[in-house]
């Protein structure tokens, strides 16, 4: 797939925080930014942060909306509060698109956080809440053989916001990262799918405010929020990320 316009449809999973949407905007904004940037590092030809890429961005909470798949060459789908392994009906719906998607041969799927384990429970992996507790703020990720290979060096740092993980990969998939709390940190079928369990779009800003107000809701005891206060603002690789996922898109 090397054609321009490359068209992606960012699935919106979840309405940011008052506080994080007045500053960033709704998901769809806050990856479009993610993509732009990536697009300018990766430096494919006919391909910036102006020019190359049609973004569009789809309430699936809510309105329930979908692009359709004709007028795509990949989907995104983002993170989200919400559990992936519930069955309210919007997941539900969410699953069985994501089926269609990766049941044809063209357009591709792209999954974060929520969206990874999404992908997952489509291809039946087990999707649960971890026995060994959240994964938040700023970490680093070990990455396998193919996870090097695809991101271009010896391990990646992104933001993290999750104790929900995929318990085993596929059988179908390569492994791309993991870590000691979660052992499928991330996906890979080649021209099929691509998924990170961290946040690349996310920056220090959100991260702050989301590490402040779970600690309010008394999701994050003392000891664990002064920790991962003390990682918030570290440098990230949201954008090596985010120029991964446009070469994925992009590769024959």
């Amino acid at each position: 797939m090397t054609s321009l316009p490359l068209r992606i449809a960012i699935l919106e999973c979840d309405t940011p925080m008052d506080s994080v949407r007045e500053r960033a905007g709704g998901y769809g904004s806050i990856f479009s930014r993610l993509l732009r940037a990536g697009a300018d590092s990766l430096k494919y030809p006919g391909l910036s942060s102006t020019e190359g890429m049609q973004l569009s961005s789809f309430d699936v909470v809510t309105k329930q909306e979908y692009p359709k798949l004709e007028d795509v060459d990949g989907i995104l789908i983002s993170g989200s509060k919400h559990n992936s392994f519930d069955n309210d009906p919007w997941i539900l719906k969410l699953v069985e698109f994501t089926k269609e998607v990766l049941g044809q041969e063209r357009v591709r799927v792209v999954g974060v956080c929520f969206g990874h384990q999404i992908v997952g429970r489509a291809m039946r992996a087990k999707v649960v809440r971890s026995e060994k507790g959240w994964e938040i703020s700023v970490m680093a990720i070990d990455l396998t053989k193919k996870g090097q290979e695809i991101f271009g060096q010896p391990s990646l740092a992104l933001h993290q916001m999750h104790r929900d993980i995929i318990y085993e990969c596929p059988p179908e998939v390569e492994r791309l990262a993991y870590t000691d709390k979660c052992a499928v940190h991330g996906m890979y079928v080649p021209r099929r799918l691509i998924t990170v369990q961290g946040h690349p779009e996310f920056t220090g800003d959100i991260m702050k405010d989301i590490l402040v107000a779970r600690h309010k809701q008394g999701l994050f005891d003392d000891a664990l929020f002064e920790d991962a206060l003390g990682r918030f603002d570290e440098d990230h690789d949201g954008v090596v990320t985010a120029t991964a996922f446009l070469k994925f898109l992009l590769e024959e």
